[in-house]
């Protein structure tokens, strides 16, 4: 029951920390699009659709996972459910272990089905459960697709975290084989290589979410937590969003990508579907807007985002995010350097 407990209690101070931690951007300064002077488009006639795990999308953007399992996520899913609904966004749980655990948490789950019955929503569990457990995380809210999150880093420096992590690509698999939905891969803030993008495609999972560092950091909220005294360089571990999306591409080319991790605004969203993601989620910002101003305020912040992404697309002569996927752009400075490094080529075709 103790473990229980310093769960729910973890679940709180990571809320707790995020909200009251300054909202970061993903760097994408070398990620430049090329204006068009003449474009053939109109903004009423921007088609935002996307397909992503065989699932079509009304629009390119949804809120990630966040929180949950503990008593105050029911009311915070509510809100995330209702916000979802009313800009027609897919929603994605936040970790569902503690509702497995105990079937008492799973009302703080649930009420996102019941709020949005005709929503996409994915379940969302650790890399290191057992298969019946994936399965009950996505029959517990009718889950269109599945995320699994990796968090290494997170653990290593949360004072109760895990440091064996041995069987987890073993794992994955089994998850993978067993349940009845698509499985995304997901991270929370420290970016994916191709090297792991290319096991993740062999395991047969469907999309990466690759969560690149620039948005919230989770080391440094353990820190925080903690009261951790460490070297501050270390805080800056990880591979950034930009970068992640072009190095998860290249591990597994065909394979879907989902650009996370600091993409709190329209223009940054069109940067990452330019580099070739299907989709764009956030999930920081949604918090801290959600409960430092309010509901209408996340609202009134997603419209605004979903009105740049359009507005970006015609000032590219893009209509469709197809379209925007070809659209010319020109990778330059460090991220040009990593991509020559790594021996990476910015390939359209992958």
């Amino acid at each position: 029951m103790s473990r229980q407990i310093s769960r729910q209690e973890r679940k709180l101070e990571h809320l707790w920390h995020a909200v009251r931690t300054d909202l970061t951007s993903a760097d994408f300064s070398d990620v430049n699009l090329v204006h068009n002077c003449l474009p053939e488009a109109s903004l009423n006639s921007v088609d935002l659709s996307t397909q992503l795990v065989g699932i079509r999308f009304k629009l390119p953007f949804f809120i990630n996972a966040i929180t949950g399992g503990v008593e105050d996520a029911e009311n915070i899913n509510r809100e995330l459910a209702l916000t979802a609904k009313e800009c027609g966004l897919a929603l994605a749980v936040g970790s569902q272990m503690a509702a497995v655990e105990d079937p008492l948490y799973a009302k703080t789950f649930q009420v996102v089905r019941e709020i949005y019955p005709e929503g996409i929503i994915f379940a969302n569990i650790g890399a290191y459960a057992e298969p019946e457990m994936a399965q009950k995380a996505v029959e517990m809210i009718g889950a269109d697709a599945l995320q699994v999150h990796l968090n290494i880093p997170q653990e290593l420096m949360m004072p109760e975290g895990d440091t064996d992590f041995r069987g987890y690509r073993r794992k994955i698999e089994k998850i993978v084989r067993a349940v009845r939905v698509p499985v995304i891969v997901k991270e929370v803030g420290f970016g994916v290589a191709k090297e792991q993008a290319a096991i993740f495609k062999e395991i047969g999972v469907r999309a990466i979410d690759v969560g690149g560092k620039g948005g919230t950091n989770f080391m440094e909220i353990e820190r925080r937590r903690g009261h951790i005294k460490t070297n501050m360089d270390l805080m800056d571990w990880g591979v950034p969003t930009s970068i992640s999306i072009l190095e998860a591409k290249a591990g597994a080319p065909g394979l879907d990508i989902v650009a996370s991790g600091g993409i709190n605004s329209g223009l940054l969203a069109v940067k990452s579907l330019a580099l070739g993601a299907n989709a764009v989620a956030v999930a920081g910002m949604a918090a801290k807007i959600l409960l430092s101003e309010g509901r209408e305020a996340l609202v009134l912040r997603l419209k605004n985002c979903l009105k740049e992404l359009r507005m970006v697309m015609v000032m590219l002569g893009c209509s469709s995010v197809e379209e925007l996927h070809r659209a010319p752009l020109v990778i330059t400075g460090e991220t040009r350097e990593w991509l020559q490094e790594r021996g990476l080529r910015f390939d359209r075709d992958q």
